[in-house]
């Protein structure tokens, strides 16, 4: 199985229209256009009843009193884990693509609560959940990489082809975990397409 993407060369930067945050003049960050990257994917394999899709930063510190403070910078060697952007499930096996825009389009303060997605599909709360504190963030939203952090984030699209049509599972306010767990044992074939992202000028330069 492939999956690719149109809006953006795949291990490159993900472009700014993409994202939560971006750059600003006048301070470390600002709210961007938040638009979900355009998805297409193909030679899933025969008995693929339904697919899902997770979105996933690996790079997030796991010291949150480091986070966007200005009088230090989060080391590049500091122990990091999973923050996850967006998760849909039960999208129809006759469904090949998502374009850009379509699922997500700016951002919402306290979380999007119906996003747009394929007829038939269901989205989960991604991580921006805990850490805005402000509602449930549901469906995709873009990459926001503390702007005092060192390193560069890599962001993982990852589509699972799946046996069965519907993932057992709580209808609403479900998690990334919960899926994962749900899908074991049902998994004929896995794909991935990752971009990366900073909002620390220095990393991007380098990057």
């Amino acid at each position: 199985m492939k999956l690719t993407t149109d809006s953006f060369e795949p291990g490159s930067m993900i472009p700014e229209q993409y994202a939560f945050g971006r750059l600003d003049d006048d301070a470390p960050m600002a709210f961007s256009d938040n638009l979900n990257p355009h998805l297409t994917w193909s030679e899933a394999p025969a008995g693929t009843r339904s697919f899902a899709l997770l979105c996933v930063d690996t790079e997030v510190p796991t010291v949150m009193a480091d986070v966007n403070q200005a009088d230090r910078s989060i080391d590049i060697d500091q122990p990091r884990q999973d923050f996850i952007h967006w998760v849909m499930i039960d999208i129809p096996a006759g469904v090949s693509e998502i374009g850009a825009g379509s699922c997500a389009n700016g951002v919402v303060s306290g979380g999007k609560r119906n996003p747009d997605g394929p007829p038939g599909t269901r989205q989960g709360i991604n991580d921006y959940t805990g850490f805005m504190g402000d509602g449930d963030y549901y469906g995709y939203d873009g990459p926001c990489p503390p702007w005092n952090d060192l390193r560069m984030h890599r962001y993982h699209f990852r589509l699972y082809a799946l046996d069965i049509g519907r993932l057992p599972i709580a209808e609403q306010r479900f998690t990334a975990a919960e899926v994962s767990k749900a899908m074991d044992g049902h998994v004929l074939a896995s794909a991935e397409v990752s971009g990366t992202y900073s909002l620390n000028r220095s990393v991007q330069n380098k990057g």
